[in-house]
């Protein structure tokens, strides 16, 4: 099935290269896209459809991995990219972003626009082409949905990400000339295109929809706009949360899946539990750098990696894995090596102390060896992944290899980077958590059951059934769920929009000395909550003057 999946979405790409050609954020073209493809013979069979709208899809890989990630990852307590020797300095990028320091000039902010508005203008682009054509594919009112309801996700990013940002929806708009919306606006926007587009986005969930958008993503994308409401629009709409979070639940197109890791592996498009995902493949749709961005130049043999295909970059303080996760665990000996078992699958995503030239196993949360002779050394020093460290800036052999290091996005043995996981944007577990969430905020319990009832289907996966670990109602308290959510969904992208929401995004415990300031980079309390919202990208001011810079930052 695989093989099948991703040799379909080969093709797609492949076609796609050839209809968009260009079609780079909201810049428009002088020539037709479609110049070596008759638009009126091409838009009838369910294929063609499918490469005609791939353009619009293929942004989303360059938003589940690099710059915005850093964005929505390394700005919080969850991910941090310490300054390793020479390595990983590139000019103070990484270090502002940790200590919110950015600017309007910063490159990562200005890719992290880029890339959002790449993903409207190719919506807006295709729209635009498809509406025009003489005569209109039988189905051009369910094209029309899934490409507008793309659409309100990536605007849904643009409002969370940078507030007052230009609603533009069709590719005839001079980039040039539009103006900042305000964030009400964008938002009733959203809301609008997606609840119009619902009724008409396929309700199947197989092969034919898989990594498109169908009318759970809608419901999900949805659920989080009215999740963050009182964040945007100073009006809080939990029980539209929660109805939106129930049309997923109640569908039964979506079940956990028992294994936490199983969502996440090389081969994970049949889990029965991820909801929307961008497709990778390590030959054909290459881009996902998952490991390699936080994995140490010498692991590869522990996961049968080629040589020479790990960065040694991203990681986790030792605040966030103690602070967050159980590190219980079971032990266990064999041909003289000891191993481990954690007691919260979840724990397992983390890499934490002495690394072995063995293979390592999978899932990565059972029988985890923690002893062998055959230790890997690095600079003549162990290769120890240490969690606890305090410098941003370390030149010594020890510095580089400080923090936990992720592997939830298990690698693939045999390869030399790309990863054929397929990134997941949205899952069954995030919707469970966001019902609960809704609840505590004072939406009704429904037909889905209580918010201990919800955090606790996700607890009983993560801890293999064990029901000793459930919550009762006492339990459910801003600071566990969102301690719950940090555990289930690490490094997914959400961490940034988690903290804001619970009102702890900027000079809190998170981020450093309240637990003593010896597990983590100190960080300075911001200077104001003007953070919460990246600036304007200077770039962006420079081609369109229009632009108004988010207040806290220098104006144009």
């Amino acid at each position: 099935m695989l093989i099948i999946k991703k040799s379909a979405m080969k093709k797609i790409f492949i076609i796609t290269a050839i209809i968009l050609g260009v079609a780079s954020g909201c810049t428009k073209l002088d020539t037709p896209v479609y110049s070596n493809i008759e638009n009126a013979n091409f838009w009838k069979t369910p294929d063609q459809v499918a490469a005609g709208i791939a353009p619009a899809y293929t942004q989303l890989q360059g938003l589940c991995v690099w710059d915005f990630q850093e964005l929505n990852g390394v700005s919080t307590d969850e991910i941090i990219i310490p300054t390793r020797g020479n390595d990983w300095y590139d000019n103070g990028n990484h270090q502002r972003v940790y200590l919110h320091n950015w600017t309007p000039t910063e490159e990562t902010v200005n890719n992290a626009w880029s890339t959002i508005f790449g993903g409207i203008g190719k919506c807006n682009f295709i729209l635009d082409v498809v509406n025009g054509l003489p005569e209109k594919p039988s189905n051009i009112d369910n094209i029309n949905a899934e490409l507008k309801a793309l659409r309100a996700y990536y605007y849904l990013l643009a409002v969370d990400n940078f507030g007052n940002v230009p609603i533009v929806s069709s590719f005839q708009t001079d980039p040039s000339t539009v103006k900042n919306n305000t964030r009400q606006e964008v938002y009733t926007f959203i809301e609008a295109e997606l609840k119009a587009s619902i009724p008409l986005l396929s309700s199947t969930v197989d092969n034919s929809t898989y990594g498109r958008v169908t009318k759970w993503m809608a419901f999900a994308t949805l659920a989080k706009l009215y999740l963050n409401a009182q964040v945007y629009t100073g009006t809080a709409h939990w029980a539209d949360c929660a109805a939106a979070c129930d049309s997923i639940i109640l569908s039964g197109k979506y079940s956990l899946e028992p294994g936490y890791f199983d969502n996440f592996k090389p081969t994970n498009d049949n889990s029965k539990e991820n909801i929307f995902v961008v497709p990778f493949d390590n030959k054909y749709i290459t881009g996902n750098d998952k490991e390699r961005q936080t994995l140490h130049y010498n692991q590869n043999p522990t996961f049968g990696l080629l040589p020479g295909s790990m960065y040694n970059g991203w990681c986790t303080h030792g605040d966030f894995y103690y602070g967050n996760y159980d590190t219980t665990s079971v032990y266990s000996t064999n041909a003289g090596k000891i191993y481990r078992t954690f007691k919260d699958q979840r724990t397992g995503q983390f890499l934490v102390g002495q690394q072995y030239s063995d293979l390592y196993p999978y899932p990565p949360d059972k029988n985890v060896l923690v002893f062998s002779k055959t230790d890997s050394l690095f600079d003549n020093i162990p290769l120890a992944y240490q969690p606890n460290f305090t410098l941003l800036s370390d030149p010594t052999a020890a510095g580089r290899i400080s923090g936990a290091r992720q592997i939830k996005y298990y690698p693939e043995a045999g390869a030399n980077g790309s990863q054929s996981n397929d990134v997941v944007l949205f899952r069954l577990a995030d919707i469970l958590l966001m019902r609960a969430e809704a609840i505590m905020r004072g939406a009704a319990v429904g037909a889905t059951g209580s918010a201990a009832d919800l955090v606790n289907q996700v607890r009983l996966r993560a801890y293999s059934g064990d029901a000793a670990h459930n919550w009762t109602t006492a339990n459910i308290t801003p600071a566990n769920l969102l301690a719950e959510r940090a555990r289930e969904l690490a490094w997914e992208g959400w961490r940034r929009q988690d903290l804001i929401r619970f009102d702890v995004a900027d000079g809190t415990h998170y981020f450093d000395g309240a637990r003593g300031g010896t597990r983590s980079p100190k960080k300075a309390a911001d200077a104001g909550t003007y953070t919460r919202l990246f600036p304007i990208p200077d770039a962006q001011h420079s081609s369109n003057p229009n632009l108004v810079q988010n207040p806290g930052y220098p104006s144009f």
